[in-house]
């Protein structure tokens, strides 16, 4: 197909940015990936990732068609054939283990693919699954457990407004090199400064004076894993100044006089030791949020990451409820989305229980329908009943992502039958029987699913693909009767499945199913985006509703349709037993006395963090020459006096060890770090010789998630721990780097 010279107008799907961008065509090429000033949601504002968006469409080791492994040697397939040698692995499974024997692990980019994002979950209803795994236990399951056992919903995350608050409090987060995770900004940084020009302030609170410390008012660097214990102490001191103002809440809060005796134990003196501060910085920020009128207080991936995950997530909802700060313009919100896909997709059935089951070895729970992934090693190489003998993955990368992954990698090879759905060739997919890789970003239309639920301006975007996908069948498809496969269907009916599923969506919407169908008989991604947007809060209800929103509204919108602010919505009732906001849940205070002994324990001399990078995106960005070029990032950052007392010196190569393993890095002197803390990247190791990574080859780095031991979580979620893992480094019994 002739390919058009052209500028297209699309929003970058890789974060919760959403950066408007104009690809430039030329000679059927992407020649250049500029930020599009005309788009109404970033007006102009990217980050270096989105300008590669044609240099991932055109890597040369980006996956275009089906492969399937004979022992170590991979070739390319047709589609039909790769299926069909799917269904006799999967057969075979089924026939010496039985239909439970498969697992399936999602991860963080599957929710930036149209297919995926909107199709993983019939995938994994017809596939009969029963051992879940994803990227959400390594990195934001308490926040989610949190906001569901508080409001009824793992999804109903409230959204700091900081482009009209007086004073924004950063918990463990690093917008400058995030852009804002679960927090969709045009531009943190920009807000930031605009905040303070305005005579408000920024307070971060982090182990490591990051770039977003660097720019804030004030620093506060505590002790990895006393973020929980510091605001129990804030709010020890909003109740004993009678300084509790509920506002508009008033009447819509369960369980305030729980949570008053409970803080009631935890004072600012009693805390400071274990935070590593002195109890008057704790009473000072809790007497500026008392006297400032408008408050936003933001918990990120260091709250969610530690051993005291659930109770730190918990925290920052409660401080922003105890200071009238909750569903407020200034505070913190909930956002409106106009297509709500995350409400229809991905939460959790209603009746389903919010703990449930045990894993085979270790004997924990599910929480919201899914084990730790640090449990899934174990549960493929342990011999015995229920053990995972087959695994889809999809937008994954668990041998490098998840904790303790050499244990897992290790594991991978036991399978007999593994799929995955993956445009790499990466340390994970390496290990399949079978890969079926997705279109590229620019081969696909976009909307964002996952940005806008945390968004407070409702909108939408619609991106039609810049590049036809030619020679494959459609993706849904292959999704689709993957599900089926691994469930034992080999021969079912995909349009028949597809309109099955759409049915279910629809009615759960209030949609008569047969009208939703006679007016949208095109099947795939498409078609759920449409019934989402028409079924939404500003949506037409198939005719219903004038002047409603359908998807054409947004297809001749090539800079995107904006619809207006968030409003506060509490007065439209939660999900929980009450119909109230349930402000201290019994499971999360099961998980005080685990604190209260904390307190007292004596604190590991070393405790390593992990840290981000605006260049990466996990383990996956690594393989674009312009993204990794140039100083090594992947060192191990330590305060010169911790490496004066072992005898460091900078760019010595050093011996990280723990309790699961030990690894090699080169050692980056740096202040702007907590003393008794070191720092390492997420998400490198690429190493393997067995992967098609030629760029992320040549800058490997090291993988820091050999360093957290698997049953190291956050108790009441199973989140892995990443921040606050014990150490020892030692000069490396090896040569220096020079």
């Amino acid at each position: 197909m002739m390919i058009h010279d052209s500028v297209q107008h699309r929003t970058c799907p890789l974060c919760e940015g959403m950066c408007g961008v104009a690809v430039t065509v030329e000679g059927g090429r992407a020649a250049t990936v500029r930020p599009n000033k005309q788009d109404v949601w970033s007006r102009g504002h990217i980050c270096p990732k989105g300008t590669t968006l044609g240099a991932l469409h055109h890597d040369p080791d980006r996956l275009r068609t089906a492969m399937v492994r004979d022992g170590t040697e991979w070739k390319s397939a047709s589609w039909d054939g790769a299926l069909e040698r799917l269904e006799m692995l999967a057969e075979g499974v089924r026939d010496r283990h039985g239909p439970h024997a498969f697992a399936a692990y999602g991860g963080n980019m599957a929710g930036k693919d149209a297919t995926l994002s909107r199709y993983s979950g019939l995938m994994l209803a017809t596939s009969g699954i029963q051992q879940v795994y994803s990227s959400g236990t390594v990195d934001q399951h308490p926040k989610n457990l949190s906001a569901m056992l508080m409001f009824g919903n793992e999804w109903k995350i409230p959204i700091p407004d900081l482009d009209n608050t007086d004073l924004f409090v950063i918990f463990g987060g690093n917008p400058a090199a995030s852009k804002g995770s679960i927090f969709s900004h045009r531009d943190v940084m920009g807000a930031m400064r605009d905040l303070r020009a305005r005579g408000g302030r920024v307070i971060v609170i982090d182990p490591v004076r990051t770039q977003t410390a660097r720019s804030a008012d004030q620093w506060i660097g505590l002790k990895p894993g006393s973020d929980a214990a510091f605001m129990l102490g804030i709010a020890h001191v909003l109740f004993a100044r009678s300084a509790v103002r509920l506002r508009h809440l008033d009447g819509l809060v369960e369980g305030l006089d729980a949570l008053r005796t409970l803080v009631g134990g935890f004072s600012p003196e009693r805390v400071a030791p274990f935070c590593g501060i002195d109890a008057r910085v704790i009473e000072a920020l809790a007497d500026e949020l008392i006297s400032t009128e408008r408050s936003a207080i933001y918990g990120r991936i260091g709250t969610c990451t530690q051993s005291f995950g659930t109770l730190s997530s918990w925290m920052v909802d409660v401080l922003a409820i105890l200071t009238g700060n909750l569903d407020r313009r200034g505070g913190s919100m909930w956002s409106r989305p106009v297509a709500p896909l995350v409400d229809m997709l991905a939460t959790l059935p209603p009746g389903m229980p919010v703990v449930m089951g045990k894993s085979r070895v270790r004997g924990v729970p599910a929480v919201l329908g899914q084990f730790p992934a640090s449990c899934m090693a174990e549960e493929i190489a342990t011999p015995g009943e229920g053990q995972i003998k087959g695994l889809v993955t999809f937008g994954a990368n668990p041998a490098l992502s998840a904790p303790d992954s050499d244990k897992l990698a290790r594991a991978l090879p036991l399978l007999e039958c593994m799929v995955s759905m993956d445009n790499y060739l990466n340390e994970t997919t390496r290990h399949a029987h079978v890969i079926f890789p997705s279109p590229s970003s620019l081969e696909s239309a976009h909307y964002d699913m996952w940005s806008w639920v945390f968004c407070l301006t409702s909108g939408g975007h619609y991106s039609p693909p810049v590049f036809p996908a030619a020679d494959r069948p459609d993706h849904w498809r292959v999704v689709a009767r993957v599900g089926a496969i691994i469930g034992g269907q080999k021969d079912a009916d995909v349009d028949a499945m597809d309109d099955g599923y759409f049915r279910a969506l629809a009615t759960g919407r209030g949609i008569d199913a047969d009208m939703a169908i006679a007016a949208l008989p095109h099947r795939g991604p498409e078609r759920i985006l449409d019934l989402a947007i028409r079924s939404g809060p500003f949506g037409d209800r198939f005719g219903a509703v004038a002047d409603g929103l359908t998807l054409d509204s947004f297809r001749d919108k090539p800079d995107g349709l904006l619809i207006g602010p968030a409003i506060p919505r509490a007065q439209e009732g939660f999900e929980t037993a009450s119909g109230k906001i349930e402000i201290a849940p019994a499971l999360i205070l099961s998980d005080i006395p685990r604190l209260e002994q904390a307190l007292i324990a004596e604190t590991p001399s070393l405790l390593l963090v992990s840290r981000r990078h605006l260049r990466s995106l996990n383990s996956w960005m690594h393989n674009i020459d312009t993204l990794v070029k140039g100083k090594d990032r992947c060192t191990l950052q330590m305060h010169s006096v911790d490496a004066a007392a072992h005898a460091l010196a900078d760019g010595d190569l050093v011996t990280l060890r723990s309790a699961s393993g030990e690894i090699h890095v080169p050692l980056e002197i740096d202040d702007d770090i907590r003393p008794g803390v070191v720092s390492m990247p997420h998400g490198w190791g690429h190493s393997d010789p067995q992967t098609q990574l030629t760029i992320a080859q040549a800058h490997a780095g090291t993988n820091s998630n050999v360093l957290s031991p698997g049953p190291l979580v956050d108790a009441i979620s199973g989140n892995a721990v990443l921040n606050g893992i014990p150490v020892e480094v030692r000069k490396a019994d090896l040569h220096p780097i020079h």
